[in-house]
């Protein structure tokens, strides 16, 4: 097995719950996003050679798996991180108050809060992943900080 080949099943190895519970949020089902994962990392494997390494291989395998997340809910297969995505709450009978909250936020800020929180995902790769600054990430997890405790105090007041 060639190096990239074991690198790419060390990240599975270690890294598939968190690829799990953030595609869940975009196919809204558990049983799609585990298949979603394993389709990722087949696309992976199969297109390794062409990871340049302009960015770490997690970050790599991870736009090849929002890609494929979107294709799983049988949205346009190529679709672009720019706000397309719409991630949401798989169990939001859980907690309706924040699924509430978070569907409340424009699609790019929810994506970003999805890839932070449930992919536990640097902002450095998430800037990567979303071809922005990290900057722009923070600014942008600020704004969803401030917009989600708006909307949590307004529905505790209520």
């Amino acid at each position: 097995m060639d190096e990239r080949a074991e690198a790419l099943e060390e990240l599975y190895r270690e890294r598939y719950p968190r690829f799990l519970n953030t595609l869940a949020t975009v196919t809204r089902d558990w049983e799609s996003a585990h298949d979603a994962v394993q389709e990722t990392f087949a696309r992976a494997y199969a297109q390794r050679k062409r990871w340049r390494q302009e960015s770490s291989l997690e970050t790599w395998v991870w736009r090849i798996a929002l890609r494929t997340a979107v294709g799983f809910r049988g949205q346009i297969e190529h679709a672009r991180l720019n706000g397309s995505f719409d991630p949401e709450l798989v169990d939001a009978d859980r907690d309706p108050a924040l699924a509430e909250a978070l569907r409340a936020l424009p699609p790019k800020r929810r994506l970003v809060v999805f890839l932070r929180y449930f992919a536990d995902l640097p902002y450095r790769e998430i800037a990567q992943i979303c071809g922005t600054s990290e900057g722009t990430v923070a600014a942008t997890l600020a704004q969803a900080h401030a917009a989600l405790h708006e909307t949590m105090t307004k529905q505790e007041a209520t």
